[in-house]
């Protein structure tokens, strides 16, 4: 196959595939870059020719990139591009590995990216208030 544009394989992806919009693929591929300088700036030892990032490595990256970039948002603007779990990251990872934007070792497989996490516990629960305590009567409590 001839050396094409990211946007140009992304829409031969989403012409095979139409489950996911074609921004979660451009989502997936920053919060790649991002996770792997995040791994690198937490271990300097990880430096070398090799930037491979486990599913679990990369699904906690991209955890942390949603959250930085949407903020409460985070799992609605997921949602419209058809991400609902986990492991529709996978899918997107294992369609741009067919095409050559993604490299995998043999050990990488498409179950690495199942359910390491909620969607509603990473996304929605760390925006929600704490419930002020109660005191007597059933009002809150003062300090």
């Amino acid at each position: 196959m001839q050396d094409l544009e990211f946007s140009e394989i992304v829409g031969l992806i989403c012409k095979e595939d139409a489950r996911f919009d074609r921004k979660a693929y451009t989502f997936v591929r920053q919060a790649l870059d991002h996770t792997v300088k995040e791994l690198k700036r937490k271990n300097p030892e990880r430096t070398g020719k090799s930037q491979h990032v486990t599913g679990a490595e990369l699904l906690l990256g991209i955890r942390a990139y949603a959250l930085d970039q949407f903020g409460p948002l985070t799992k609605t603007v997921l949602n419209l591009w058809g991400i609902t779990r986990c492991a529709d990251f996978g899918d997107i990872v294992f369609n741009l590995i067919e095409y050559n934007v993604f490299s995998k070792t043999e050990s990488d497989r498409r179950e690495d990216f199942a359910d390491l996490y909620d969607f509603d516990e990473a996304f929605v629960k760390p925006f929600v208030p704490a419930r002020p305590r109660r005191g007597r009567g059933g009002l809150p409590a003062t300090a």
